[in-house]
């Protein structure tokens, strides 16, 4: 009955980024330390399954829960969700984004967007989550910050795009009223590179300088300057704040929800 209580009040939430790792608990039953974040320092050489297995070792005792939900970011592709097929998912998946036979294919529904997300995570990978875990709960880690700032886009009456940085990549993107107006990640570490992106989406939606807004957030490389240069050309640039160790889009998992 003591170990039934204790898991009904805690959830653990595994994020599994391009060569990172990271382990949070939440706890309604610790007024005094509601969340325990623990990063995961991941050891180049060997595979993220490997390194999995290891963490596992190391927090045995604190993440010893029977489920867990797992944000892991991979390659998506968009689907209209009128379109979308389960039997087709792993086709059309394979088809667009070419992989080995070590990737199993998932997929996410974001209803308020009309879309599926259809993304992939490696075989070994998940062995080892099935092995600890009794109940997994995957999703891609783009899910909290494509509805969180989905439900932002229809503040005022301008159109906006999104720049969200993480795991060394950018992902762009843009809605039109409850679709995907725009959808894209683009691998960057650099602000210039960053800079090119976003105003190249930005000339692709035919989205007006004078009017309408870029938005962006993550760990934002030179920010400083990226801001300060897409102003010469958008005048309506800004920058989402975002405080705290977690990535954006863990947080806003934890406080608002898939």
């Amino acid at each position: 009955m003591a170990t039934t209580s204790i898991s009904n009040t805690k959830q653990l939430t595994i994020r599994i980024g391009n060569n990172t790792l990271s382990f949070t608990i939440t706890d309604k039953a610790n007024a005094e330390q509601p969340v325990q974040y623990e990063p995961y320092v991941v050891k180049s050489g060997i595979s993220m399954a490997a390194n999995l297995r290891e963490a596992f070792k190391t927090f045995s005792r604190e993440f010893d829960l029977p489920t867990a939900r797992v944000m892991i970011n991979t390659p998506v592709l968009m689907v209209p969700i009128e379109q979308f097929q389960e039997a087709d998912a792993a086709t059309l998946f394979l088809h667009s984004f070419p992989q080995s036979d070590k990737e199993v294919v998932k997929y996410n529904v974001l209803p308020s967007q009309n879309a599926v997300c259809i993304f992939c995570i490696n075989k070994d990978l998940l062995t080892v989550l099935n092995d600890h875990f009794g109940d997994l709960q995957l999703m891609h880690v783009m899910m909290p910050v494509w509805n969180n700032l989905h439900q932002r886009s229809f503040t005022g009456h301008r159109s906006k795009i999104y720049g969200y940085f993480h795991d060394k990549q950018l992902d762009i993107f843009s809605f039109q009223q409850n679709r995907f107006k725009f959808c894209n990640s683009f691998e960057t570490s650099r602000a210039y590179d960053s800079l090119y992106f976003l105003l190249y989406v930005w000339k692709q939606l035919n989205l007006k300088p004078e009017h309408d807004e870029i938005h962006i957030l993550g760990d934002i490389p030179d920010q400083e300057w990226l801001l300060q240069e897409t102003r010469k050309y958008v005048k309506k640039a800004y920058v989402i704040h975002h405080d705290g160790e977690m990535p954006f889009d863990l947080t806003t998992l934890l406080t608002k929800g898939r």
